[in-house]
């Protein structure tokens, strides 16, 4: 299994207020606009982003990290054998991504993903 990216999640009522820090301020690229969330990334370092997303359900846990692996079947085995219980998932969520939610030892929930191969 290999890690592709990490990203920290930020949790916010209004993401489009982050455009003028992450964006114009830090000079990150807007990736991803979509209403209830926004990816910023580098341009020089594209693994280099973070995540600012209001969640659909205020009392829905919001994760405090991501990190996209290759493969999500493994990433699973490896936490349930390690001890760690998924508290969601794994789903398939309707934008394409596989994933399940994690707590780390310090209590931090943790997005485990990975993008699903697109339907023939």
């Amino acid at each position: 299994m290999n890690i592709r990216r990490i990203v920290p999640d930020i949790t916010a009522s209004d993401p489009a207020k982050a455009h003028a820090f992450y964006g114009e301020a830090l000079g990150l690229e807007l990736a991803m606009n979509l209403e209830w969330a926004r990816a910023y990334v580098s341009a020089s370092n594209p693994t280099a982003q973070v995540l600012v997303a209001r969640p659909a359900d205020p009392d829905a846990p919001r994760p405090d990290l991501s990190i996209e692996v290759d493969d999500l079947d493994e990433a699973l085995a490896r936490m349930v054998a390690a001890g760690f219980q998924p508290e969601y998932g794994p789903v398939l969520e309707p934008w394409g991504v596989r994933r399940f939610f994690v707590r780390d030892p310090f209590g931090k929930l943790v997005n485990v993903l990975c993008h699903a191969p697109p339907a023939l």
